[in-house]
């Protein structure tokens, strides 16, 4: 017979300020570490019309040599306003010793990326290496994303998208700033 469980949840991830401290390989990327929010735009040839979106990027970490990583977006009208849901990605940041970061991302739209690439700067430079796709998943081939802390409290976020026939173009772009804890969208 097993013990029974403690009260439910126990930690899944947790925030700059909780414990245990980020792991010694998380070091050129802790100034991440948080939720980040705020409005883009983007388009791609194969859709009626450029658009708008909110957007809410968190990385929290569990003390692990990783950063949890999800991103939720919201169409949004000319007045901000939002119109429905959008992309929704969930992943990882896996940091090695050597400076390279091997990205997982999935979405509910049946696309899982493993991306590598490095940090450097502030940056961090992600393309993909390899793209595994539901059955029902629209065609996707190569995605590029560029992650940059031009300050402290500044995200910017950029993607590049290969999908559906087309070649490696832009597709996202956003401006994210870093919200107080407690603060929701």
């Amino acid at each position: 017979m097993h013990d029974p469980v403690p009260a439910l949840p126990f930690p899944d991830a947790l925030r700059p300020e909780a414990s245990p401290a980020p792991h010694p390989l998380l070091a050129p990327v802790t100034g991440y570490i948080g939720t980040w929010r705020g409005t883009g735009s983007g388009g791609y040839p194969t859709l009626e019309a450029d658009f708008a979106y909110a957007q809410e990027v968190t990385f929290s970490h569990d003390g692990r040599p990783f950063l949890t990583y999800e991103s939720r977006a919201w169409l949004i009208d000319a007045d901000g306003r939002p119109l429905r849901p959008s992309a929704r990605e969930t992943g990882w940041w896996r940091l090695q010793p050597d400076g390279r970061v091997e990205a997982l991302i999935t979405q509910p739209t049946g696309i899982a990326e493993i991306a590598v690439g490095r940090v450097r700067d502030g940056a961090v430079d992600l393309a993909t290496e390899r793209v595994a796709l539901a059955p029902t998943a629209k065609e996707v081939d190569a995605t590029r994303r560029r992650y940059t802390l031009t300050d402290p409290d500044t995200l910017s976020f950029v993607h590049d998208l290969a999908a559906v026939g087309r070649p490696l173009q832009h597709h996202l772009s956003a401006r994210l700033r870093r919200e107080a804890p407690g603060q929701g969208i």
